[in-house]
């Protein structure tokens, strides 16, 4: 088959499943393949191969790859990383250990803190000092850092992070480290702090530039591997790695910065729900990503995706903020928590079923995979419940053993809590409901945002046949599944801008701005920032975005402000404090309905993002003619409602048209998952495919 244009391939490698989306023209083809965990490369050319082969495509018509990982948040979970050290100013050698000080439950007498990725043995003290301003108050000493090479080697250091006291302000000291430190050990990885996190609070900073050391030699040697493993399969294109923040970069940067790939897999699927928002004309939304491993919540404001330039990986207790380890990058915000299709359920010591955060992952699976595994997961009791069908499971490539699900659930649940098979498998549904739900509701409180008014975009694996529960849950009236909702992240990445973001803390008082200075380090930040896009934009038109993290003078927390100049001025006028100002105040009375009159306004970080531009033509969208479909069988589907099985009509989304019109109890067949519609809610299909799940009125 012959075809014209960009041919591009995405793969997402999840916890449980690998997921591939190859676009061609306006034809789309997808797999999806259990995740390989010994050697994830296997599994991601095991998908590569059948999207080919469903399109009558070979490796070398592939024009782009996009990959997107959750290997490094991996490695920073499960402690996998490698051997590290960490060179910092003297007298801070356990800044990293002290954190800041603060306590995630204030009641804990025995409260536990995630203990650093570098042993106390390798932290090393180097005296230097540098100011605030970037000024050196004490000179490097470099003869120092030569005497620890020797310790360096016998302790078969494989990465070395240098965090220096004020390196965001003057990274000088740290770049003079690392020549000394590669003159001395050419095969060793070395992260500045100045770098990977050139922004003020030290613990943060240095935290971030650990975590970088700590997966950088792994992820370097993963990446080269799936880049060998590409070219002997005959792929031909360059490949791109999906960040955190939302966009795609090229490999260069992402094996400088790996740690910026932590989130890039549940990134592509917010950045998925903010397209179906702009082509639906929603401006106000909730993405839910559920996958086999986790749940993935997200709030979309006219058709962008929240932000954030923070973010906590490896928490002690996962649902607790503050536990973790924290990184300063640029992500897309988002509460993820342990709830999805192979979250395995039990019974607490206080008798009550629990869900999550634990896994069955990929291998051995839930119980009804017939794999090994005996523990019930939120699979085994949606296979009970009737929402998935053990002999039409991924398309039919996979049986499922209902059998074990039914004697998983009852020993693990039912037994202990006499209960019957049944109620045991509605117990789990309902409790994994009920922790997304409470997870979005106070995501939404924590944003200063309502969640009953927007619309629910659901996709990954899991969401379709929980969404309409959680709607109710929710009190929210419609729901939209997207076609090939079941590989919604790798999707996502194909409609990816090519971005890059820098970040630099420079301290200025809005009642004396250096408009100068200032512009100077704008102008330094936006050449970096377009030599990464550049690279990869294939001279696309570039967007520019600056914004400024500002406080009242003696605050602790910042308000991003986006900075308001126009792009092609690129420099800030002589009106820039007052323009500033009305920003922060426009954006400080919508997060607190509040201002503070005749108080000074500081600016401590400044952010410059730059990326390809997206395409914002729209579709006009049909009104399609209604008409009943026709159904093409009937299945036993339990309504959470009321505790009772029902009969439910089943029906093919594949070749369901536009206009397409069918009253709950329904369930909804597709290759990747199956879209359950409870009885109080009806679908139609949307003249671009989508099926739009609303709220029935009340007879």
């Amino acid at each position: 088959m012959a075809y014209t244009g960009e041919i591009r391939l995405a793969v997402d490698i999840g916890g449980t499943f690998t997921d591939a989306a190859l676009e061609v023209s306006e034809q789309q083809y997808t797999a999806k393949t259990l995740t390989t965990h010994d050697s994830p490369e296997r599994g991601i050319i095991t998908v590569f191969q059948q999207a080919l082969e469903a399109a009558s495509l070979s490796p070398q018509d592939v024009s782009l790859i996009i990959y997107g990982t959750t290997l490094a948040t991996n490695l920073l979970i499960e402690r996998k990383g490698a051997p590290m050290a960490l060179l910092t100013t003297e007298g801070f050698r356990d800044s990293i250990e002290i954190r800041n000080e603060s306590r995630y439950d204030q009641y804990d007498l025995s409260i536990d803190l995630p203990k650093p990725l570098v042993s106390r043995a390798l932290r090393f003290p180097v005296s230097e000092r540098m100011n605030a301003h970037g000024n050196i108050m004490l000179p490097l000493d470099e003869k120092g850092i030569e005497s620890l090479v020797p310790t360096l080697m016998s302790e078969e250091v494989q990465s070395i992070a240098v965090g220096y006291l004020h390196s965001y302000a003057n990274g000088v000291h740290e770049q003079r480290t690392r020549e000394i430190l590669l003159a001395n050990l050419p095969n060793v990885e070395i992260t500045l702090s100045s770098e990977v996190s050139p922004e003020l609070r030290e613990y943060e900073r240095i935290s971030t530039a650990c975590a970088n050391a700590y997966v950088l030699p792994l992820m370097s040697l993963h990446l080269r591997n799936l880049e060998k493993v590409l070219k002997e399969a005959d792929f031909q294109c360059p490949l791109f790695l999906m960040l955190s923040g939302g966009g795609i970069t090229t490999m260069e940067t992402a094996l400088r910065y790996p740690i910026r790939l932590v989130e890039s897999g549940p990134s592509g699927g917010a950045i998925f729900a903010s397209h179906i928002a702009r082509e639906l004309r929603l401006s106000d939304v909730v993405s839910y990503d559920m996958g086999g491993t986790t749940a993935k919540i997200c709030m979309i404001d006219d058709f962008e995706p929240q932000t954030a330039r923070t973010f906590e990986v490896a928490r002690v207790y996962r649902f607790m903020k503050g536990s973790g380890i924290p990184l300063r990058i640029p992500v897309i915000e988002m509460v993820e928590i342990g709830a999805g299709g192979g979250s395995l359920a039990h019974v607490d010591t206080m008798g009550r079923i629990a869900v999550g955060p634990h896994s069955s992952g990929s291998d051995p699976g839930p119980a009804c995979y017939g794999l090994g595994g005996n523990k019930p997961a939120v699979t085994d009791a949606d296979v009970v419940l009737g929402r998935i069908d053990p002999n039409n499971f991924a398309g039919g490539t996979m049986q499922l053993n209902r059998d074990n699900a039914v004697q998983a659930l009852k020993r693990e649940v039912g037994d202990p809590l006499n209960l019957n098979d049944t109620l045991s498998a509605l117990g789990v549904s309902e409790m994994v409901d009920e922790n997304m739900a409470n997870a979005a509701r106070m995501h939404a409180i924590e944003s200063g945002k309502e969640i009953e008014a927007r619309t629910l975009i659901a996709f990954g694996g899991a969401a379709p046949l929980h969404a309409v529960r959680m709607a109710e849950k929710l009190k929210i009236d419609q729901v939209v599944i997207p076609p090939d909702a079941g590989v919604g992240s790798a999707i996502g990445f194909l409609r990816a801008p090519v971005a890059y973001e820098v970040i630099r803390s420079l301290y200025q008082r809005l009642s004396s701005i250096d408009t100068s200075g200032v512009n100077t380090v704008l102008e330094e930040m936006r050449k970096e920032a377009f030599a990464v896009v550049e690279c990869g934009a294939g001279g696309k038109p570039l967007v520019e975005t600056r914004t400024a993290y500002m406080r009242y003078v003696g605050q602790g927390h910042e308000v991003g402000v986006e900075i308001p100049v126009q792009v092609t001025d690129k420099m800030l006028g002589e009106d820039a404090a007052q323009k500033l100002m009305e920003g922060f105040e426009r954006e400080y009375l919508r997060l607190y309905e509040r201002s503070i009159p005749n108080l000074d306004v500081e600016v401590l970080t400044w952010v410059l993002l730059v990326s390809t531009e997206r395409d914002l033509l729209y579709k006009p969208a049909e009104e399609p003619e209604v008409y009943e479909p026709q159904v093409m069988g009937k299945r036993v589907l339990m309504d959470t409602e009321t505790g009772q099985f029902i009969t439910a009509k089943v029906y093919d989304r594949t070749i369901l048209k536009p206009g397409a019109q069918m009253q709950g109890p329904a369930v909804l067949l597709e290759k990747d998952t199956a879209t359950v519609v409870s009885v109080r809610f009806q679908a139609t299909v949307h003249s671009f495919g989508y099926i739009i799940l609303t709220r029935r009125e009340e007879e």
